[in-house]
């Protein structure tokens, strides 16, 4: 009876110690950027929070007390956001957009953001997981072009994306329009990325319409968390010449009659259609978090030459 007595107490016991070890809270081992509203970070482990701080340990091992209403936002980052030197590189907020094109990384669903250009604003909307719309236009309204794109991720290192861009010649020239089916396919991920797209854009005015094959390589890098080079293109690719046939009415002296008359005059003309790149090699400046800037230099790439443009193409990244 001893024996059982003994047995029983050492198994509750047992129970109850495992119970406790089972209800401990885990240690938290993750390493936390820390991002204060005055766009101050902070990066450590967190020892302990509640509602009215957080106590952080740094890498250097410094205990660090934040107060919550200082803190914006708090996400887990991983080894692979930093640097051979130990420097935080972190992803591009803006890693879905080139100068023109964009990839086929997802856009975030709930993060939004405006690309303000000197000739106007381009805005992107977030709306679902790994689909996004957006508007752009210039200043005076002329054109409007909408956007959509849809992503799907096929391995770690790898997205295609499927969208359109459909815009009007609004109330300046209501009956001209364009529209850009496109398919994109990158490989990398929001620090290092490469894409390769392709689609096919055809414009009308009035009674008549043209279309060409577009086609587009890009990539960005970021070489640290202020910096990343960015690489755009857009090509144009050749088309086969056409004829196009002109008629006009032409008064023309008829001797017999000693008068002028109208007749029908008729012509072909062989019209060359070549066609042309845009290369963009830029840098991108990330002011603070949610706010970049970017310019880069255009060169037009035209029968086996290629022609600087003086101007720079400047942009502001702005989250929403």
């Amino acid at each position: 009876m001893k024996i059982l007595l003994l047995i029983s107490i050492s198994f509750f016991i047992s129970f109850c110690v495992h119970s406790q070890a089972d209800t401990m809270p885990k240690a938290d081992t993750n390493v936390y950027r820390i991002i204060k509203t005055d766009g101050g970070e902070l990066f450590g482990k967190i020892l302990k929070q509640d509602a009215r701080e957080v106590l952080i340990i740094t890498k250097d091992n410094r205990e660090v007390y934040i107060p919550q209403h200082v803190i914006k936002k708090m996400e887990i980052i991983d080894t692979k956001d930093f640097n051979a030197s130990g420097t935080f590189i972190g992803d591009d907020k803006f890693a879905t957009r080139y100068f023109l094109t964009t990839n086929g990384l997802p856009v975030v669903k709930g993060e939004h953001y405006v690309q303000w250009n000197l000739f106007g604003p381009d805005f992107q909307f977030g709306l679902g997981n790994n689909f996004g719309v957006g508007v752009m236009t210039s200043w005076i309204g002329m054109p409007i072009i909408g956007t959509i794109k849809k992503s799907w991720q096929l391995s770690d290192n790898a997205h295609i994306a499927l969208g359109g861009l459909l815009g009007t010649g609004t109330w300046i020239i209501p009956d001209f329009g364009g529209a850009l089916p496109f398919a994109t396919l990158s490989f990398g991920d929001r620090r290092t990325n490469i894409a390769f797209s392709s689609g096919y854009g055809a414009i009308w005015a009035g009674n008549g319409a043209e279309g060409r094959w577009i086609t587009s390589v890009a990539g960005m890098v970021k070489l640290s968390p202020k910096i990343t080079l960015v690489f755009d293109s857009f090509i144009l690719m050749p088309a086969a010449d056409d004829f196009v046939t002109t008629s006009y009415n032409q008064e023309v002296y008829n001797p017999t009659t000693m008068m002028y008359e109208s007749q029908l005059v008729t012509y072909e003309e062989n019209r060359s259609r070549p066609g042309f790149g845009l290369l963009i090699p830029g840098l991108r400046w990330h002011q603070a978090e949610g706010q970049a800037f970017q310019f880069g230099f255009t060169g037009i790439f035209y029968d086996n030459d290629i022609v600087p443009v003086p101007i720079p193409m400047v942009q502001w990244y702005r989250s929403l």
